[in-house]
């Protein structure tokens, strides 16, 4: 049986992975380690450990490294209580591969450690470019302490191969969050309006989600405010925010968050951690989706549904028709929501094809978790082009 290990600190990380950690749980081929972390234990993010615990999944690893600090020091202090953290896990649990996704932080450190203890490591949504962020340079390195690459788009295949990565070692197999939108049964919008205690029944509303621009300085704070100033002129929709991930100078701007929700109390949900089902129903039924989140450029083309994607944080990632680009200053946001929000546009999204795939990304990787050889995986050498 083949022990897995597979890192989770965040709660879209989570939802992203939910259907390969669910796979290696059932599997009986597989010993799944779940090593969950970060985002997870803190309260002040929603303590989202406890959805993983009530969707089954026993926890093999808590990781508490997350300090209660957004400053680069506390960032990178945060890390290296991760690695830490992850290097006595690893030594406890033996495990013959770890699993991690995406370009975090967090990750990075819980790669380094495995590095360090020679455990092969798979991961998933490499090759993509962020240019915004430090999660580029972050997302690059985990590629290359990496053995296994599992791409979203052909074009990032090629590119992970361009960092001298095996060909035979990168599959192309689509966005895993795009699963959850074909393998569960969305709510419809009454039930949704119970489950987030807020009616949106048969109201027009619109998805918010703003994450900090780490390259920037204060987090684009200032994009953010002109994004909820602009919002306020667009009072016909109600406003479904999520808080900001745990990034450099993200309290920032969740204290401007709550500032806009006590200022409209009646019309905007403000949520710390809306979950794979609740944000996806409400991706399903909303009429935009706004802010500098990856979501709008990977899940939400699946329900046909317009983006508007603000800034750098997502500048350099392959985005299909549904997605309009446009600078965090006021006029150029508001000019993107009449165009998001007229006929012509909502008529070019009803026809377009999400570039991320189909929807069976989770099964690919893990018929490949569990059949590609690992024995002296970690041993590699630099592919030449």
């Amino acid at each position: 049986m083949r022990k897995i290990a597979v890192f989770t600190g965040t709660r879209a990380e989570y939802g992203l992975l939910y259907w390969i950690i669910k796979g290696l749980h059932e599997s009986e081929r597989a010993e799944l380690q779940l090593i969950v972390g970060g985002m997870h234990l803190s309260p002040e993010f929603g303590k989202t450990i406890n959805q993983i615990e009530n969707d089954g999944f026993d926890v093999s690893e808590r990781l508490e490294f997350l300090l209660s600090s957004d400053s680069p020091v506390g960032i990178s202090k945060s890390m290296g209580l991760a690695l830490i953290s992850a290097s006595e896990a690893f030594e406890r649990n033996q495990p013959d591969l770890l699993v991690v996704l995406g370009d975090r932080f967090e990750s990075m450190a819980i790669t380094q450690a495995a590095m360090v203890a020679q455990i092969p490591v798979a991961h998933i949504h490499g090759g993509e470019t962020t240019e915004g962020l430090i999660d580029e340079a972050v997302r690059h390195s985990l590629t290359k302490m990496s053995h296994l690459h599992f791409t979203a788009t052909e074009t990032y295949r090629k590119r992970v191969i361009q960092l001298g990565e095996d060909p035979n070692k990168v599959f192309n197999y689509g966005a895993p969050g795009i699963d959850s939108i074909k393998s569960l049964e969305l709510l419809d919008r009454e039930a949704l309006s119970r489950a987030i205690d807020f009616d949106v029944s048969s109201s027009s509303y619109i998805v918010v989600t703003y994450h900090p621009v780490t390259l920037d300085k204060s987090g684009a704070s200032q994009g953010l405010e002109n994004l909820l100033s602009a919002l306020e002129e667009y009072n016909d929709y109600k406003l479904i925010i999520s808080y900001p991930n745990a990034d450099t100078h993200g309290r920032a701007l969740i204290s401007l968050l709550n500032e806009f929700k006590e200022k409209h109390s009646t019309r905007v949900l403000l949520v710390q951690s809306l979950g794979q089902l609740r944000y996806l129903s409400l991706l399903k039924h909303c009429d935009l989706v706004i802010g500098n989140s990856s979501s709008g450029l990977i899940e939400a083309p699946t329900f046909n549904v317009p983006t508007i994607n603000i800034g750098d944080r997502q500048k350099g990632r392959i985005s299909g028709d549904t997605v309009l680009h446009c600078t965090d200053d006021k006029n150029a946001i508001l000019h993107s929501l009449e165009v998001a929000t007229s006929k012509k546009f909502k008529k070019q999204c009803a026809t377009a094809i999400n570039p991320y795939g189909d929807g069976d990304s989770s099964n690919k990787i893990l018929s490949q978790l569990l059949s590609f050889p690992i024995e002296n995986l970690v041993y590699k050498t630099f592919y030449d082009l």
